[in-house]
Formats: C-alpha cells, structure tokens, sequence
C-alpha cells in the first residue's frame, strides 16, 4: 500500500520590505518580530561600522609603531655609519701621518750614520797622525842619536 505523496507546502513568505505597516499591527507577532529584525540589523550595523573604525585605529597604530621602531633602528645605524666614515677619516690621517713619520726617520737614520761615518773617520784620521807623530819623533829621534854620536 503506497501513501499518498504530500506536496511541499509552498507559503509565501514575504521579505521585510514587503510587508507594509499597515500589515502589521501594533502589539502583534510580526511587528514584535519585525521589530527585533530592525533591531538586530541596526545593531549589526553599528557593530560593523565600529569594528571597521577599531580595524582602521589597530592599522594606523601598527603603521605608526613600525615608523617608530624604523626609525628607531635606522638611527642607531646611521650613527654607527657616520662613525664608520669618521673612523676611516681617522685611519687614513694616521696613514699618512705615519708615511711622513717614517720618512723622518729614513732622513734621520741617514745623517746619524754619516755623521758617525765621519766621526769614525776623524778617528782615524786622527790616530793616524799620533801614529805620523810617534813615527817622525822615533825618526828625530833617530837621527839625533846619529848626529851625536
């Protein structure tokens, strides 16, 4: 034994902007419920209206956190750079102050050893001549003793 098929029944429900408020009546069900659909509706609404403000606060407040620590540590690094040029600056005076230093002392190193050269030399020389002076007494010498005798 089959059943009888039921056919779905198909009421008609009317949108919230077609109904009119004539339709509704004051006190009545639809109107109640009509009322907590607007109620629901403007309060999401306002919800959504609110958490798009909040949304844009929390992006321009990351937005000015992340300035802020860029800023923060760009500037620790720009001055180390600027101490890196001044340090460099620094080196290359030194360099060259050390080129002409040493230069100096090449020049110096040169006129001590010449002047300890002649120095040795008028050693020399000068023991040369006591030696020309022994010699010549020795020879006057020499010759007075062959004169006397």
């Amino acid at each position: 034994m089959s059943l009888p098929r039921r056919q779905p029944a198909r009421a008609r429900v009317k949108s919230l902007s077609e109904i009119n408020r004539s339709d509704v009546q004051s006190g009545s069900l639809e109107s109640s419920l009509l009322r907590l659909v607007n109620d629901h509706q403007n309060t999401a609404i306002r919800l959504r209206e609110h958490t798009e403000k909040s949304k844009k606060e929390a992006i321009k407040s990351a937005s000015r956190v992340s300035d802020l620590l860029v800023e923060a540590v760009n500037g620790g690094v720009e001055e180390c750079f600027v101490n890196e040029k001044r340090i460099e600056v620094e080196i290359r005076a030194l360099k060259a102050t050390v080129m002409r230093f040493g230069k100096q002392t090449d020049q110096w190193l040169a006129s001590t050893h010449a002047i300890n050269n002649a120095i040795k030399e008028i050693g020399d020389f000068e023991n040369w001549m006591k030696t020309m002076e022994l010699d010549c007494k020795s020879i006057t010498t020499a010759i007075s003793n062959i004169h006397q005798s």
